[in-house]
Order: structure tokens, then C-alpha cells, then sequence
């Protein structure tokens, strides 16, 4: 089977949740509920036969079609809008970029 042009949806949301479960704020949630369920009191517990898992709820919920949408938009383009450089030219070009932003 051939490989698909593009990164697969499935590869992105695993990726990113991947990111979520090291993050720093998904971690400071647990610490801040003392690793307890915020709803039943339930501590987490990796006893063996005793294994209690707390998730991290996101109240909003997670839009996941609109991440990888924006993902795909803002860095996953199509090659032609891809260009390779060496270092310093890309150091160049953003710095340019960056100069046109603050100008105007």
C-alpha cells in the first residue's frame, strides 16, 4: 500500500494527544486535585487490583477537527507552499517577516 502525500488525521490527534498527556498544565490539574476525582473523591491508585485512573476533563471539550484543521493550515502545508532553506536564510526570512509585522 502506498504511503498517503499527507500526514493522516490519525497520526496528528496521536501526536497531540501524546503532547497532552506530558503537559504541564494537564499535570498541574491532577496535583491541584490532589489526584483525586473532583466529582466522587476517589484517589488515584496504582495498587495491583486496585487500580484507579483519574482522567483530566476538559470542561469546553476538545474540537479535535479544529486543531488538525489548523494545524494543517498554519503548519502542515502543501510542499508548494513548503521552502526549503538552510539556516541562515531561514534565520533571514523570518527576521524579515518579522520586521514587515512590526512595521505595518
Amino acid at each position: 500500500m502506498a504511503k498517503l502525500p499527507y500526514t493522516p488525521n490519525s497520526q496528528i490527534k496521536n501526536a497531540l494527544r501524546k503532547m497532552w498527556l506530558r503537559s504541564r498544565e494537564r499535570q498541574r490539574a491532577l496535583k491541584n486535585s490532589g489526584y483525586c476525582c473532583v466529582k466522587c473523591g476517589i484517589k488515584q491508585s496504582r495498587a495491583k487490583g486496585r487500580e484507579v485512573y483519574i482522567e483530566v476533563h476538559h470542561e469546553d471539550g476538545i474540537d479535535w477537527d479544529g486543531l488538525i484543521d489548523l494545524l494543517r493550515e498554519r503548519l502542515l502545508q502543501t510542499p508548494d507552499k513548503l521552502m526549503p532553506l538552510c539556516t541562515d536564510c531561514h534565520e533571514d526570512v523570518d527576521e524579515h517577516r518579522q520586521t514587515k509585522k512590526e512595521s505595518g
